[in-house]
């Protein structure tokens, strides 16, 4: 019986992937510099762990970047971030869940802030009866840690809970934690490899709840 629904944040609940990666590209074209896509992509649905597009931009140029610079990107990301909608389908998805007796949680590599920040922005953060983010676990995905920390918060196994993902690193800490999990690509993370997720969705507004349960074998 699924018991659980745990959300992911960036790209998933809003998209954020996309508008991070065109703030990076504008400081990076600026400076004559490509922004290496398959570079980029390892920090989609983590963090600048695998691939630091600071650093990386500083070493090709030679240079610190000045911080006005540095300034003007967080400027320009909280821009186009906030120029988002809430991504199609989600919101009804987790008021549909609560009515059904179900819990509903937020598995984040991002800030707890940041994430907060937005689902109060959004109005939404009272869905969620849990928020798990990078400031609460050792690893971010692809390791487990976000979806083990999550399943303890929401006091249901792995058996019970379905994760819903956007991204390989996503999918990658879902499994390993041992959850199934649903993914619902964005225009950064269509391209990539996704087979490991046990759904594919183009949108969550595409699928009501009980659909979502009788896909992922639970009998209406």
């Amino acid at each position: 019986m699924i018991r659980a629904l745990i959300f992911d944040f960036d790209g998933l609940i809003l998209e954020t992937e996309e508008p991070i990666y065109r703030s990076w590209k504008e400081v990076y074209e600026a400076r004559g510099v490509a922004l290496p896509f398959e570079l980029w992509v390892k920090t989609v649905g983590s963090s600048n762990q695998a691939f630091h597009p600071q650093r990386f931009l500083e070493e090709r140029v030679g240079a610190p970047l000045p911080q006005d610079v540095i300034d003007r990107r967080i400027a320009r990301r909280v821009e186009l971030v906030r120029a988002e909608p809430l991504r199609p389908g989600v919101a009804d998805l987790a008021m549909a869940a609560r009515a059904a007796g179900m819990k509903v949680g937020v598995a984040s590599s991002s800030s707890r802030d940041w994430v907060k920040g937005h689902l109060e922005r959004l109005g939404i953060a009272e869905l969620f009866d849990c928020l798990r983010a990078r400031d609460d676990v050792e690893h971010v995905k692809p390791e487990p840690d976000l979806y083990l920390a999550s399943l303890d918060c929401l006091a249901v196994v792995a058996a019970e809970a379905v994760a819903i993902e956007d991204s390989p690193n996503g999918i990658t800490a879902a499994k390993s934690a041992g959850l199934r999990c649903v993914v619902v690509p964005n225009s950064i993370t269509a391209g990539l490899d996704l087979s490991q997720a046990d759904l594919r969705l183009s949108s969550l507004a595409d699928i009501t709840l009980p659909q979502l349960l009788e896909k992922l074998g639970q009998p209406r």
